[in-house]
């Protein structure tokens, strides 16, 4: 039996099919001992799933998965959902490629954000496996965000409960970054939009989140973009401070699994040179509240 370290914010857990190793004060976590290509035991699965709940974004090293096996994983937590600007895999749909080739100077989704936060009913967490990876660089940031909300005064949160924001799929900031694969696919860059609640209550732990970012909320509702960008601008900074992040290095066949209800991740574009090449599962969510 492996006994997990207490967190700051999680409670102290015994395990009897995985060892948990947190690697941040905020969130993050390295799972050891399941082989993910093979059936697990709905005690390890529910094990897994309660890892992700305290500690938000799991890592599981040393896996040697295929699109298929990647899939199959997946669906022990949820329903896989197809993302809305690029086809998957061809033997696999479901299954999408993330890619940086040697001569790009952009990443895929380089900026802090959610996944999909302009689409009515948002994902609820994503699986990246890491099929190629740079000699060096090529990191991922996580940020916590129920940290990020429950760190605000009582007046700010008060004046955000009652806030709706506006979130599409076309703000600059992102649309960049997927200009190379759209290109490739001969697809066009769809634009959607979607409003949701500012702060978010999770559907399983029923903790309040920011549910913001800079890579698709554009406004506020009921307010200019100019009015609502000296607020929005504040949050944006406040999501992502170092104390509520985590800075993962990834190694080839490592997967990492994130809860996007109350998570935010931000690719580092610094491996110019090199090719990284990651397949991502997103898991279906419900519309958030």
């Amino acid at each position: 039996m492996v006994t997990e370290r207490a967190m700051d914010n999680t409670v102290h857990k015994d395990y009897q099919y995985i060892a948990v190793e947190p690697i941040s004060g905020a969130l993050g976590a390295e799972i050891r001992g399941p082989n993910l290509s093979e059936s697990l035991k709905p005690v390890a699965i529910a094990e897994i799933r309660g890892a992700l709940l305290d500690h938000l974004v799991i890592f599981f090293p040393d896996q040697e998965l295929t699109p298929r096996e990647q899939l199959s994983f997946a669906q022990y937590f949820g329903s896989p959902m197809e993302y809305p600007q690029l086809k998957g895999l061809p033997e696999s749909p479901l299954v999408t490629a993330v890619t940086k080739m040697e001569q790009e100077r952009t990443n895929f989704g380089g900026v802090w954000h959610s996944d999909t936060t302009y689409l009515e009913f948002p994902p609820a967490a994503s699986m990246l496996y890491a099929v190629e990876i740079p000699p060096h660089g090529g990191d991922t940031l996580f940020a916590n965000q129920y940290l990020a909300y429950e760190t605000l005064s009582n007046g700010l949160k008060e004046t955000l409960d009652s806030l709706v924001a506006v979130n599409v799929s076309t703000k600059p900031e992102v649309s960049k970054t997927r200009e190379h694969r759209l290109r490739e696919a001969g697809d066009k860059l769809k634009s959607l939009v979607s409003k949701h609640p500012v702060v978010r209550t999770h559907p399983e732990t029923g903790r309040k989140a920011l549910y913001i970012n800079n890579a698709h909320t554009l406004n506020l509702e009921g307010w200019t973009e100019e009015e609502s960008l000296p607020l929005l601008n504040f949050l944006f900074s406040h999501q992502v401070k170092p104390e509520f992040t985590c800075r993962f290095r990834w190694s080839k066949g490592c997967l990492a699994f994130w809860d996007n209800r109350c998570t935010q991740h931000h690719p580092v574009n610094d491996y110019q040179g090199y090719r990284r090449v990651m397949h991502r599962v997103t898991l279906a969510g419900d519309k958030p509240r």
